[in-house]
């Protein structure tokens, strides 16, 4: 039997003000004045343009794994129907990111540039291996148990593996270059943050589902995988950045975020404590001075119908309290 979704009735404890969330802070792309940047895109030396390119290349490439098959692998697994529409909602939410970073290349960089990058992204082994690592987690979804990893390889990829990648965009903005650029990456880390607590939720109430012993081995195999994925994030982020000296402090945002993606599981932090570039936050602050998740951004364009109340996500506000802190 086919059941139709019913809003009308509370399903889940958290689907409606995640769908409610999601569709307040939906955003488009060609709603961001990107030609803006063409300037200071100029200006930027041929190494800056290059490592631009390839981390929007290789964070491309991850939106499209998680827009095409990611989330649409977890929400067929997931039985309450409200969670699968928010699920689904996330998945086009990748698509649009994929396709920001689009706008961005065809807006600022030549057709060759452009086509070096994406050449680059499908031939990078440190980016192939992380995107077929997730992957694999993801067509391996058959029970709670192979959907509670695969939920936890969503968090990683959202709260984690995406930010090597948004450094860059991040550490240019918070120096007042490319900002439009930038706002998009504000928006898009916006979005993750959330994706990121949902999907959280969701794993920590399938492994509530799961016997003693398969509790004990998602315990264990947790640091084994985020372990896996540093190194090759570590790799990565050199081969990035090495060129322009700031892999070890990209590294350090990277553990950062890692630690988040394990409080987003219900885990404690795994890395050490550490300072992030004060630029970077700058960065992260880009799109205006109101909370989290009150408007799209500051040069978000879109007209706003309704203002959002301060206390209207007082839940969520609550759960990402001191996120990029």
């Amino acid at each position: 039997m086919i059941k139709p979704v019913n809003w009308n009735e509370q399903t889940s404890d958290y689907a409606n003000i995640f769908w409610e969330q999601n569709t307040k802070q939906f955003w488009l792309d060609t709603e961001i004045p990107v030609s803006k940047d063409k300037k200071v895109w100029e200006s930027l030396t041929n190494t800056e343009q290059e490592v631009y390119m390839k981390v929007l290349a290789g964070l491309t490439l991850l939106d499209t794994e998680q827009g095409g098959v990611g989330m649409p692998k977890v929400l067929q697994h997931v039985d309450d129907l409200q969670e699968k529409a928010v699920l689904a909602f996330m998945a086009a939410m990748e698509q649009v990111h994929a396709k920001s970073y689009s706008t961005i290349f065809t807006t600022l960089a030549t057709k060759k540039q452009i086509d070096d990058a994406f050449k680059w992204a499908e031939e990078n082994k440190w980016l192939q291996a992380k995107a077929m690592k997730i992957d694999s987690i993801y067509e391996d979804i058959k029970d709670d148990y192979t959907l509670a990893k695969a939920l936890i390889a969503s968090v990683f990829l959202e709260s984690f593996l995406f930010y090597s990648g948004f450094y860059y965009p991040l550490y240019l903005a918070g120096q007042g270059k490319l900002k439009n650029s930038g706002e998009i990456i504000f928006l898009i880390t916006r979005d993750e943050a959330i994706h990121g607590v949902f999907v959280g939720l969701l794993f920590q109430k399938i492994k509530s589902k799961l016997t003693k012993t398969d509790k004990k081995r998602i315990d264990e195999s947790i640091h084994v995988l985020l372990n896996e994925l540093y190194e090759i994030e570590c790799r990565y982020s050199e081969d990035i950045y090495d060129d322009i000296g700031i892999a070890s402090e990209v590294k350090k945002f990277v553990r950062h975020n890692a630690n988040k993606a394990l409080m987003n599981l219900g885990y404690e932090p795994y890395f050490p404590a550490e300072e992030i570039d004060q630029i970077v936050l700058n960065g992260l602050s880009s799109g205006g001075t109101f909370d989290f998740f009150s408007l799209k951004g500051g040069s978000y364009v879109k007209a706003k119908v309704e203002p959002i109340r301060n206390g209207d996500f007082e839940y969520l506000n609550e759960l990402m309290k001191g996120y990029y802190k």
